[in-house]
């Protein structure tokens, strides 16, 4: 079980994983065009791929900050 301190330190990681998730799916997208501008349409696919499951991870990521965030 979760002791108080790793709830509030729970707190604190959330937020910062989602932004260092959001970045990552940036910089993702950013080489998927590249790539996709060097006429490798799957390589751009696969990499534009791992940038859309990052965005499923933060939104799974937002809805437990969204639960932590209600409890005492």
């Amino acid at each position: 079980m979760a002791t108080i301190g790793e709830l509030e330190k729970l707190r604190v990681l959330l937020p910062h994983w989602i932004e260092h998730n959001d970045e990552h799916a940036d910089e993702f997208r950013l080489w998927a065009d590249r790539v996709r501008a060097a006429g490798q349409e799957e390589v751009a696919e696969e990499i534009a791929l791992a940038a859309q499951q990052l965005g499923w991870v933060n939104e799974a990521l937002r809805a437990a900050l969204h639960k932590l965030e209600g409890l005492p």
